[in-house]
């Protein structure tokens, strides 16, 4: 892969995501010979360093990810990593950079090619997307790219207005809205377990598949985002990107084509088709004290009187030709039994039921589990008559695990850094998309909706239960992922 000799600009060059994630996943990329000593890496902040204090900051970031002590990161951080104070963040400030910026490039014999992350709060985005815009750092001879992180806007009207804000400086194709879940190697191989498998995309339907779960259950609680968190609740935080996405992708239609405007589209209908969502479809809750945790009114940074729901679960129905009838449950929510992400594709029953007289032959609907995190994996449940007298079915698996078969596997932020640096926006949300997530799931960000109450370690309020035993069907979801 050819990689574009660049500036990689990180705004909260000091904030936690960059010390976690990106200043790792660099270095990795570069201890894998996949970037050179042509990528340069510039930290900006208000906090004031210099270049070698930045550097001891990402020696201390490497070694806690498990990538200190060696040569490869003192000879990287010399070579590759720089720092600039932005001080009050004026417009004056941001011109420095620019000519900072433009030194570097002499220096090292750049082309004026661009990138800049915003890892940053998102009420900071507005005004650094402004001043980047003004002291003309995207102006350099080159390409330039814009990272935004999720959340992208608070509701619909947000959401409308950041776009509008980033398009008076930002063409569509240089915007990358960033969304990691679709860095993970098991979303991106929806599309090959759909589209190249004839088997599965044959019997992908309403005909087939009896409904689809999609569950994204953490164990933590707010942890060190109570500040962020308490203004934002489980749906902005987790519904309307993460979820959204792997919903879209795993019922959109064939693209035309392998390309990012292709897919784009397909995942835009999907969200289109969705119908209108009622109070009885929605369950919002907040966890309470248990497991040995603190309830969330007693986390450091949150209120005693707080109504943001940590848990959410919805029923929702994709209106078309494919979909017709066919249930999605989605849930989410905070301290959790677990730390899992999972897709369950329950299929249809057996029309008659030939073991029906027998005692204990009950056939179970067989089941498509698709794991995206811890282990990432695919297992397809099956019944089968367990040997001896008397007769009795048994549920086994196929099982597929990414890890057992092809070792460790990129981080999410690598395969998403490398595809900023080449351009490829497959993997990246469009505004198209943004607006039609934000549009369908408004209804759920807490107008007066109640707020159940569950107990830490649980799989939330007693309430979800209901979404689906109306209809006679139970949540599935495999303990450990």
């Amino acid at each position: 892969m050819n990689i574009p000799s660049h500036i990689f600009t990180i705004f909260g060059a000091s904030g936690d995501l960059t010390k976690r994630k990106i200043l790792p996943a660099l270095f990795h990329l570069f201890a894998e010979g996949r970037i050179g000593p042509d990528c340069i890496i510039v930290g900006t902040g208000r906090k004031q360093m210099d270049d070698e204090t930045f550097r001891d900051l990402t020696l201390e970031a490497l070694a806690e990810a498990g990538f200190g002590g060696g040569e490869n990161a003192a000879k990287w951080c010399t070579g590759c990593i720089f720092y600039h104070c932005l001080g009050d963040g004026s417009p004056e400030n941001y011109k420095r950079l620019g000519e900072r910026l433009a030194g570097l490039e002499k220096e090292h014999g750049l082309p004026g090619n661009r990138a800049f992350y915003l890892a940053l709060p998102p009420d900071a985005f507005p005004q650094v997307i402004e001043n980047i815009g003004e002291a003309g750092l995207a102006d350099s001879g080159g390409w330039s790219r814009l990272v935004i992180e999720k959340p992208f806007g608070r509701d619909l009207d947000s959401a409308l207005r950041l776009n509008e804000h980033i398009h008076r400086w930002f063409e569509e194709d240089q915007i990358y809205r960033i969304d990691h879940y679709l860095g993970k190697e098991t979303v991106q191989n929806l599309l090959v377990f759909r589209f190249a498998n004839a088997m599965f995309e044959s019997i992908w339907n309403r005909d087939r598949i009896d409904h689809i779960q999609i569950t994204v259950a953490e164990s933590l609680g707010v942890e060190h985002r109570a500040r962020y968190y308490d203004k934002a609740g489980a749906v902005r935080d987790m519904v309307q990107n993460h979820i959204a996405q792997l919903l879209t992708m795993i019922t959109m239609e064939v693209p035309g084509r392998f390309e990012p405007r292709a897919i784009m589209r397909e995942k835009v209908k999907v969200l289109r088709s969705i119908m209108p969502l009622q109070p009885g479809d929605i369950v919002l809750g907040q966890y309470d004290a248990g497991d040995g945790k603190p309830g969330y009114r007693d986390e450091e940074g949150t209120g005693e009187d707080s109504i943001t729901p940590t848990f959410a679960a919805i029923r929702l129905h994709v209106d078309t030709w494919r979909w017709k009838g066919t249930p999605i449950y989605i849930r989410t929510g905070k301290r959790m039994p677990v730390k899992t992400t999972q897709i369950s594709v329950v299929f249809e029953h057996p029309p008659v039921c030939f073991f029906r007289a027998m005692e204990g032959c009950t056939p179970r609907p067989n089941i498509l589990n698709i794991s995206i995190q811890p282990d990432e994996s695919f297992t397809l449940s099956f019944d089968v008559k367990k040997p001896g007298e008397p007769f009795t079915l048994e549920s086994q698996d196929l099982h597929f695990s990414y890890a057992d078969t092809f070792g460790r596997l990129p981080d999410a932020y690598e395969t998403l850094l490398l595809d900023i640096m080449t351009g490829d926006q497959t993997l990246f949300v469009h505004a198209d998309e943004v607006e039609a997530s934000w549009k369908f799931f408004e209804p759920a960000l807490d107008h007066g909706l109640p707020l159940a109450r569950y107990a830490a370690g649980t799989w939330g309020p007693d309430e979800v239960a209901e979404l689906l035993l109306r209809e006679g069907r139970t949540w599935s979801v495999r303990q450990g992922g």
